[in-house]
């Protein structure tokens, strides 16, 4: 496998994302699931860091979203750090298995410099000492580990009003950098109302969101003061979309478009 050379030392990619997501343009990451969609968005001079989408990785070796084992997410990640070389990755970590401080170590060991590490609406005692500990392994091994701390106080609402949500996500926030998160990932399709509330309540450029099909554009929640927008799943949904497309077109007697790039 052909890798990128890497210039930058762990630490600096690690600063690198961190100063990304403080910039006051929203930093936009599209997600990946492998090494050749990783080289398809490298490829483009927009890429400024690399998200992984733990949902598609799962669904790429057949586990459901959350149940894919810590061993092969970081496998496949380990993969994609190689090529991207000094662009920085953020990998998305689930829950953070059970013990978080030693998966975002073990992440540290293979590259990655940031991670999206949900709390699936854990006690939030319980949630900010998982957060904690993400933050003591990454300054044991001396890396400014961007993390992405993700509240489920939307995707998890479970039909409770939006007032309580906003409520809990702003609590959430505020507690999880606190403790030691560079930004707060709130997902869900968030109007502009709310989408203020959150930065009012969280911070100018602490709140992280994902951009869904009804939710804004990357524009509009960097003009609230967003700090990062990533697409989660929908990327490979997109990809795998287009292959079933086109293979029903084969199935009828098509032809693959002239307009397919050789990518791979």
């Amino acid at each position: 496998m052909t890798s990128r050379t890497s210039s930058l030392t762990i630490a600096e990619r690690a600063t690198r994302l961190r100063e990304l997501h403080a910039a006051s343009e929203i930093l936009r990451v599209v997600n990946v699931w492998d090494v050749v969609s990783a080289r398809a968005v490298l490829a483009l001079p927009e890429t400024r860091a690399i998200a992984t989408a733990g949902h598609s990785i799962a669904a790429s070796f057949g586990y459901e979203d959350g149940t894919i084992p810590l061993e092969t997410t970081l496998d496949m990640v380990s993969r994609i750090v190689r090529v991207a070389g000094d662009v920085p990755v953020s990998a998305d970590l689930d829950d953070g298995y059970e013990d978080p401080g030693d998966t975002v170590r073990r992440a540290i060991g293979v590259g990655v410099v940031g991670a999206n590490v949900e709390d699936r609406l854990r006690p939030l005692d319980e949630a900010v000492a998982r957060i904690a500990a993400i933050t003591a392994a990454a300054d044991a091994e001396g890396v400014p580990f961007a993390l992405n701390a993700r509240t489920d106080a939307f995707v998890r609402a479970d039909g409770r009003p939006v007032d309580e949500s906003v409520a809990d996500a702003i609590e959430r926030g505020r507690a999880y950098l606190d403790a030691g998160a560079d930004v707060v990932f709130v997902p869900g399709i968030l109007d502009a109302v709310v989408a203020r509330r959150l930065v009012e309540g969280i911070g100018e450029r602490k709140v992280s969101v994902i951009g869904l099909p009804g939710a804004l554009t990357a524009a509009e929640y960097e003009a609230l003061g967003v700090a990062r927008i990533s697409y989660g799943p929908t990327t490979q949904r997109v990809a795998l979309t287009a292959l079933q497309d086109v293979a029903a077109q084969l199935y009828a007697d098509g032809s693959i478009p002239g307009s397919t790039r050789a990518l791979n």
